[in-house]
């Protein structure tokens, strides 16, 4: 009981009768543990982040004062073996992971472990997406994926793409955070986060991580 008596200390509660003061310390104790409760949950919240393969993404992000909130994370092999990128899918706080296709902002982060040529990332993407739409749907997105093309820069290891889609301002391409440049449209977002999030991506265990469905 001492030691009890010396976390919740009172100069009155000393002078109670013994059974009202072993209350009192109680209810004192009580207290104090909620306290620490509290402040261990905030202090979770501060700084949270998740680290794959050694690279680090924050628990949200602002995009041009909209911010979002790290829905998943993975690593994706090529080949079951050699590490690619990781990547990080950003949602609006409250936005289920089967809402990603429809009109609401997202971010598509990737952080490389290889080096990987600008032209790599427009014939692989431009061959998914002919894959995975219909030929009119492609069509409709032909123009402006050309210009989404020439937004890709040659990576490094340790380099970093965004993916960003805002609602009525289209999606933009960043480099290590610098814009490279932004296309308009919901349906251009829907058909390129497809190529990771889609019926038929580029790795479904990818996907199922981002999405944070396993």
């Amino acid at each position: 009981m001492q030691s009890r008596v010396n976390l919740c200390y009172d100069e009155q509660v000393e002078t109670y009768p013994g059974e009202i003061k072993a209350r009192a310390v109680e209810k004192c104790l009580i207290k104090r543990l909620w306290l620490i409760v509290v402040l261990l949950v905030v202090m979770t919240g501060l700084g949270h982040a998740v680290e794959i393969k050694g690279v680090r993404f924050s628990d949200s992000v602002v995009v041009e004062q909209t911010e979002l909130k790290l829905h998943g994370g993975a690593v994706l092999k090529w080949a079951m073996v050699f590490d690619v990128y990781a990547g990080a899918l950003y949602l609006p706080m409250g936005i289920s992971a089967n809402a990603w296709s429809k009109d609401v902002a997202k971010r598509l982060e990737i952080s490389y472990f290889r080096e990987i040529k600008a032209k790599d990332f427009a014939e692989t993407s431009d061959k998914l997406l002919q894959d995975n739409l219909l030929p009119a749907e492609y069509q409709a997105l032909a123009k402006r994926l050309q210009t989404f093309y020439g937004f890709f820069r040659d990576v490094k290891p340790d380099d970093r793409y965004s993916i960003n889609y805002l609602p009525e301002k289209g999606t933009e391409l960043r480099l290590n955070e610098q814009p490279l440049g932004r296309v308009p449209g919901a349906d251009f977002a829907a058909a390129y986060f497809g190529i990771w999030l889609g019926d038929e991506p580029i790795n479904k265990g990818f996907r199922d991580r981002l999405l944070d469905m396993n």
